[in-house]
């Protein structure tokens, strides 16, 4: 299935009736959508032109146009392996690791082209400008939080990353403009992540936000959103396929931060890295 296709699903139960009327339409009969128009939309799913657009508006679309050109990219995009592959009792090792293999890939492929150019160079100028950069994000989120913040770290930015949500308040309190707050949340419905990016957006830090592709709150907050795959909800998944997504926009973003400025970032990569070498030989480790 098609993140459009995924996240229309997800946030069906969220839209009014007659937006829940077009989502099952376009759901259960995608390649035909492709092929329609605004009106022939309307009138197959017994609704109006205004309500199309609305929908559309709701998803990032910009209008059906831009909806029916996603759709058909990522249709026609779409690979074999159809669905994440959950955890099953009694796999064999064998078949754990094509699954992981396979989920992660996808994680990977289906997060690339959901990218939008235009937002991340945003993001890469708000990040490289900033004089203080906070990351926010709990739980798995936290794990990836503090993987951005040790990266930033290691080429000399002043960066802090909790998942206390006593420290990111009290952190956001002291933000102000010219600072950058990021904000990691695969639901973008986690209060604690969105009462952060809240309280740095007062206080008029640039707001980033990483969250599941379609509507949320800390996406609608953030001043530039960027999205990973949605992925299909599964109880024992364990967060894996979401994690890997965050961490490549994170490895994406670090890494055109370094790449901006070679000169100045890679020595201090090489330095931490030679220091860290030079502690770990004495000590014997």
């Amino acid at each position: 299935m098609s993140d459009l296709l995924r996240s229309i699903r997800e946030q069906m139960p969220e839209l009014n009736p007659k937006e829940q009327t077009i989502a099952a339409f376009i759901t259960e009969h995608p390649q035909l959508v492709v092929r329609l128009g605004i009106t022939e939309l309307a009138d197959q799913s017994q609704t109006s032109a205004a309500t199309v657009s609305r929908f559309c508006k709701n998803f990032h679309a910009g209008g059906f146009a831009g909806l029916k050109l996603q759709l058909a990219t990522e249709l026609a995009l779409q690979p074999a392996a159809d669905s994440y592959q959950d955890i099953v009792a009694g796999n064999t090792l064998e078949s754990i690791v094509t699954a992981m293999e396979a989920n992660h890939i996808r994680s990977i492929s289906d997060t690339s082209r959901l990218l939008d150019p235009k937002q991340l160079a945003r993001a890469l100028d708000v990040l490289r400008n900033a004089g203080q950069i906070d990351i926010y994000g709990v739980a798995t989120s936290g794990v990836v939080a503090q993987d951005f913040y040790q990266k930033l770290v290691r080429i000399g930015r002043r960066a802090t990353a909790f998942s206390d949500p006593h420290m990111q308040i009290t952190s956001a309190s002291i933000l102000g403009e010219g600072d950058t707050a990021f904000a990691i949340s695969y639901s973008g419905e986690t209060p604690e992540t969105i009462d952060a990016l809240r309280c740095a957006k007062e206080r008029g830090a640039a707001t980033v936000s990483l969250t599941k592709y379609g509507p949320n709150t800390l996406s609608s907050l953030a001043d530039i959103p960027l999205y990973t795959s949605s992925l299909e909800e599964g109880m024992r998944r364990g967060d894996m396929a979401s994690r890997i997504a965050q961490l490549h926009v994170v490895d994406i973003l670090f890494t055109g931060l370094v790449t901006e400025s070679f000169d100045e970032y890679v020595p201090k990569l090489e330095q931490s890295f030679q220091m860290v070498k030079k502690y770990r030989k004495e000590k014997g480790r």
